[in-house]
Order: C-alpha cells, then structure tokens, then sequence
C-alpha cells in the first residue's frame, strides 16, 4: 500500500511544475495561431493573383461583412480641406475648424500633446490635440472618441469613433451639437472684420480669387455711449437682439433672415458710429458696399453671394453713390431715337452700370435670401431725395433718424468726455440747447480737453461760447432769409405804366377851398 501510495504521488504534478508548462502551451498556441495565419495569407495571395475578379470581389465582400458583424463600432471622418465647386480649389472645412473649436477645451485639460496656432480671424492662441491623440466625449449616455489622423504629408483629419447602438444619437444629434457650440467658440474667439469691394472686380489674395478684400475691425463704438436718448437706443437693441434671436421665427413666416435700416440726418449726427456699435452688439461682419466701384448688376449680385452670415452690408451716402434719386421713367413715356442713342452712349462711358432695378434685386430679391443672418444698412443726408421704391417697407424695415444733439445726448457725451453726471453749467446748457442745432460730432468737438490743463468746467465753458456762436449765427441767417424774401417779393411786383399813372391822378380826391 505504501508503494502504492508512492506511485501516485509521483504521477502528480507540483504547482512549479505547473507553472513552467504553462508557459509552453502558450507558445505552442501562438505557434498554431502563426501557421494559420501563414497558411491564410499564402492561401489568400494565391487567390488574388489566379483567382477572377467577380470571386475576389464576393469575397471582399463577405469579409468585410464579418467584419462588420463582429465589430461595433462606427467610424466618421471630417476633412480639413474640401473641393470647392464654384473656385475650382480647395477650402479649408467649415466643419473641420468648427469640430477643432469645440475640442479645444477639452484638449487643453486632457491630450498630452497640444499645438498651438492663431488664425488671421482671431485674437488669440488656440490649442488643440496633436495627431493621434485620442480625446473621449460623452453625450446623452453616448460615449465618443476623437482622433487627429494623418491622411498624408499635408492632409489631416478628424476621426469619430462610437458604438453603432448610438448611430441615431451621434448622428441626429450630437455632430449638430458639436458643430454649433464650435462656431460659438470661434465668434468668441475671432476677430470682426470689416470688408470692402475691389475695385474692378476679381482679385487675388493668398493664391484664391476674391473679390472682397478685409481687415480687422476694432471700433470702440457701443450704445451706452452714443449720444441718445435712453429709450430709443432700448428700442433699437431690443429690434437688434430679436432680429439675431429670430431664425426660427422667420423660418414660421416664410421670410428670408434679413433685416433693412434706413439711417438719416445731418452730416455728423453719428451714423456711422450707429452701424460700428451695431456689429460690436451683434458680433457680425461689416461689408461697406462703395456701389461706384461697381461695374454691373451681375458683379453686384456676385458681391452678394460672396459675402457670409452674420454680417452687416452697409452702403453709405446711397443718395450720392449713384443715380439713384430720381423717379424712374413710365412706360408709357416716349424717347426719341435720338436720345435713346445718347443715354446708351453715356452708360457706356460711365465706370458704374448698376441700376436701381438691380439695387433692388440685391435688397430684396430671390438672391438676398443666400445666407441668411445679413442686415442691410442705408444712410443718407437728404432721405427725400431717395426713391421711395428704394426704402419702402419691407426693404428698409426700419427708420433710424439721427438728428441734432439733444440735452439727454450731451449728458451722455459730458460723462464719457468729462466724466461728469451734474454741474452748475448743465442748466445754462440745457436752454441753449433749445435755441440752437448742433450735431453730436460738435459738441464732443467742444467738450474734449486740448492739453492737460483743461479741467472739465472749462471744456463745459467753450461748449457754451460755441452755442451762443451758432444762435447769433441762426439769428444773422434768418435775418438774412427775410429780407432777402422781402426784396424778392418787392422784385416781383411790375412797376406802374403810364395809364395806371394817369388813372391814379384822375381818381385824385378833390380838395376844396384851394
């Protein structure tokens, strides 16, 4: 029995024995695993080379299936750069920028590796992941990956992995997500720009035609300093905000997102001071339109689609830019042959060819719809020189008048030029104001020190001797307007003939006693 025992003994393994044969069977399994994998591509490459294509492609097929089957998750790219149909020429992806905006955030916090660039548009660094970093994200329960990929020596791209049970998610949801909170970002970010027209049309900036050329827009202007009552610069905000807030809304009324102002008054009166503190509250682009640069509708129509979304396109002193005042001739009007020829020749000589039917088009028409998010801004000196097709409603959906300073806009001027809410001063400076007209541009002018020694009661004093100039200036012209109709009503009267003579002397009374 103790042999016995002994022999059972010796069949049993110890566990170091155990432990030193694990280790074989292991490298037998990856030695079995090796030659299958060996036998699988001798075998495949064979098939590739002897095999008809309909066969190997059937088998792609299935092998892409099970492929497929058995991995779950879904793959997207987004490119950095995209064919542009219209340029012929590669763009950087709107999408691209925005996703790398969005990932900014989270990159800083968590890649290892970040590179850091500024763009032309913006004020500051951006940081984002590197290559082949990967960045998770979480989103309603929906967990992402993001990867920088290298495509080639110059192309990247971002690439998203997630589950296919969340494709309806990811795909309905989250990338809408993800590209609006970026283009917030980057208008956070960015810097405004304020375009104008090449003159001549199409030019060349950084190897891509372009027929806007730009530079950064820095205006301090705002309305808490505009020289205006306080609940009209409310009310024009509140019109501003709702417009930018309406997308929805005017999606429900079936009206293209746009918006016309008509900005009128006196030179100096703070217009365009009104359009630089309308682009600071909303954040958008300045397009100054100069229509004599212009050479025909098509180019306008052009310039029109060129520009982009949150914008303001502005065309100043549209009264003097061109021919534009006047009423338009009636159909039933007849022209001679002769000055048909002569009104052909003297458009052919003019640099300019836009007319005010193509102005309205611009304004209003089927391509104004392109985009979306403009306002359209017109000034003018003299608003009844305008064609009223040109501003009616609809067109130009708000009028701005910008008149001569108030009380209420000098106390706002008197507290940013002179920091000063009240003085003894302001009373005098109040009936003055009712006596005469000057522009906001004149009393800023007569308000801002000169050298260092100006204190503010002596600013306040040259404002009031520049008052009392202007009133004895209007008294002095209106003098002069009277007499000046008195004579011209003396001038119309004909002088006495010589019968109204002899009538006057026959109906002569009659004095007795001489």
């Amino acid at each position: 029995m103790h042999a016995k025992f002994l022999s059972k003994t010796s069949r049993t393994t110890s566990p170091q024995e155990t432990m030193k044969l694990v280790p074989a069977k292991r490298a037998q399994t990856l030695a079995t695993m090796g030659s299958t994998i060996a036998t699988f591509t001798f075998v495949w490459a064979i098939i590739c080379q002897y095999c008809p294509y309909e066969i190997r492609h059937m088998i792609e097929k299935l092998k892409q299936k099970i492929k497929d089957y058995f991995y779950p998750y879904i793959r997207i790219t987004i490119l950095e750069f995209t064919f542009h149909d219209r340029d012929r020429m590669m763009k950087r992806s709107e999408g691209f920028a925005a996703v790398e905006a969005y990932l900014s955030s989270n990159s800083s916090a968590n890649a290892n590796r970040l590179k850091a660039e500024k763009e032309t548009d913006t004020s500051c660094l951006i940081l984002s992941m590197d290559r082949d970093q990967i960045l998770s994200d979480e989103f309603q329960g929906a967990k992402v990956w993001w990867v920088l990929k290298k495509l080639s020596s110059h192309r990247v791209a971002y690439e998203l992995t997630f589950n296919k049970r969340h494709r309806e998610i990811i795909t309905k949801y989250y990338l809408d997500h993800v590209i609006k909170e970026g283009n917030e970002i980057r208008m956070g970010n960015r810097q405004r720009k304020l375009y104008t027209n090449c003159s001549g049309g199409l030019k060349w900036s950084a190897y891509q035609p372009t027929i806007w050329s730009h530079i950064v827009f820095e205006h301090p202007a705002s309305f808490e300093k505009m020289a205006m009552e306080a609940e009209r610069k409310q009310e024009i905000i509140d019109d501003l905000l709702t417009f930018r807030n309406g997308k929805d809304y005017y999606a429900s009324i079936g009206k293209a997102w746009k918006r016309g102002y008509l900005l009128y008054g006196p030179p100096g009166t703070g217009k365009s001071t009104m359009i630089a503190a309308m682009a600071n509250l909303l954040g958008y682009d300045i397009y100054d339109l100069e229509l004599t640069s212009v050479k025909d509708n098509t180019e306008l129509r052009r310039l029109l689609i060129e520009t982009t979304g949150k914008s303001i396109i502005v065309i100043e002193d549209i009264d003097c830019s061109l021919d534009l005042t006047g009423q338009r001739k009636k159909k039933t009007e007849k022209i001679s042959e002769a000055e048909q020829k002569e009104i052909k020749k003297e458009a052919r000589d003019e640099g300019s060819k836009v007319t005010l039917s193509g102005l309205l088009n611009f304004i209003d028409g089927l391509w104004s719809s392109c985009g979306g998010e403009r306002i359209v801004v017109f000034t003018t000196n003299y608003v009844e020189k305008l064609d009223p097709a040109l501003i009616r409603r609809g067109r130009m959906d708000k009028y701005i008048e910008l008149s001569y300073c108030s009380f209420e806009g000098f106390k706002v001027l008197a507290k940013n030029y002179l920091k000063l809410e009240n003085h003894q001063m302001f009373d005098k400076i109040e009936k003055l104001m009712m006596e005469t007209k000057l522009t906001p541009a004149d009393v800023a002018e007569n308000l801002m020190p000169k050298s260092h020694r100006d204190d503010p009661e002596k600013c306040l004093t040259n404002l009031i001797r520049a008052m009392e100039k202007a009133r004895k200036r209007a008294e002095a012209d209106r003098k002069k307007d009277e007499e000046g109709a008195s004579s011209k009503e003396n001038e119309t009267k004909q002088p006495p003939t010589v019968k109204d003579i002899e009538e006057n002397e026959y109906n002569k009374p009659v004095v007795l006693g001489k």
